[in-house]
């Protein structure tokens, strides 16, 4: 899949802090959620990088806070080399247009009063991509065919559509403005099992196809290493480990990576049988007042005495295969 060593997409130290108030009428502030505090990747066109982690950890606030549909609190974001600025607006338009995302519930991101030539073609209207009507309707069939629907389709509603159908109307919606850079927000965890292989295929045919960037959001292990170049594991608002995932998923390094691992099931039984999981103790703290040091160290089974005082800096492991863990380093 990966076409281009060089990075289309740079993400710099990226945070989003949620504010948090107690009152009805004299709010007071409280804190801050800390959804995302402190991440930084990059991406190569043409490449896949899935963020994998526990439901909480931030990985939807990162991949809506990196298109602005979130401000972000701090960092820096930069789309073939040019930095973009929220405060920016004519620049922010030509952002967007460059990206889209692709949600994770097909039932909740789609108007119900609209029709799909509607949905489809709003971000061709909103930057005027095309002079006619007449232009606007050919561009919308052409991409509901390019996604496997229908073109007669186009005056029908979202309500008249399966799960699978209306995800892929969600996917031609995000191709309408032809786009460099989409992020996939779990865009198979709400479909039927029969129907998730049949999404996940259409998407790296249309990356093969137009050469496509993604950032892919999941739950499923494996369905991440079936479609991803790389992956970033994601903990409480910050990545842990980074590399190409057949590194990731055969030489974990982090403990918090192990354990998530060990937990993805495996087809054959007796090897199922006989592997170790490994059962984290705790629940997931709290990002509003995340732990001081590391902050996988209360759950951590392998914790040693700086985990507790001491941020955890990233370290390369093995060429291309980052890690942020002081258990690494007092092991070696």
């Amino acid at each position: 899949m990966m076409t281009e060593s060089q990075p289309l997409v740079v993400v710099e130290n990226l945070k989003k802090h949620f504010a948090v108030s107690s009152g009805l009428v004299f709010k007071q502030k409280k804190g801050s959620v800390r959804a995302v505090d402190g991440i930084s990747f990059s991406i190569a066109k043409g490449e896949t990088l899935g963020l994998v982690g526990e439901s909480g950890c931030g990985k939807t606030t990162a991949g809506r806070t990196i298109l602005n549909l979130y401000t972000p609190t701090e960092g820096k974001i930069m789309i073939e080399g040019e930095e973009w600025s929220p405060k920016n607006k004519k620049k922010l338009k030509e952002f967007r247009r460059k990206t889209a995302m692709i949600f994770q519930d097909p039932y909740a991101s789609l108007n119900p009063r609209w029709t799909v030539s509607a949905i489809v073609s709003e971000p061709l209207r909103v930057h005027k991509l095309f002079k006619t009507e007449k232009e606007r309707a050919q561009r919308v069939k052409d991409l509901l065919n390019l996604v496997g629907l229908s073109s007669r389709l186009i005056n029908r509603f979202p309500h008249e559509f399966s799960g699978g159908q209306r995800q892929r109307i969600g996917v031609a919606r995000a191709l309408a403005s032809d786009p460099l850079f989409i992020v996939c927000d779990e865009p198979i965890s709400a479909l039927d099992v029969s129907i998730q292989a049949q999404v996940v295929n259409l998407l790296e045919d249309l990356q093969d196809q137009f050469g496509l960037t993604y950032l892919f959001i999941a739950h499923d292990l494996s369905m991440v290493r079936h479609i991803c170049d790389r992956v970033a594991v994601m903990y409480l608002g910050v990545i842990v480990e980074l590399g190409e995932r057949n590194e990731v998923y055969e030489n974990p390094i982090h403990p918090y990576t192990k354990a998530l691992l060990s937990a993805v099931p495996i087809p054959d039984p007796k090897r199922d049988r006989e592997r170790r999981r490994i059962i984290l103790s705790g629940d997931v703290p709290s990002p509003i007042n995340p732990p001081s040091g590391c902050r996988f160290h209360p759950r951590c089974p392998v914790m040693k005495e700086p985990c507790e005082g001491e941020t955890p800096v990233w370290q390369e492991a093995s060429p291309g295969h980052w890690v942020a863990c002081h258990c690494c380093v007092c092991d070696e």
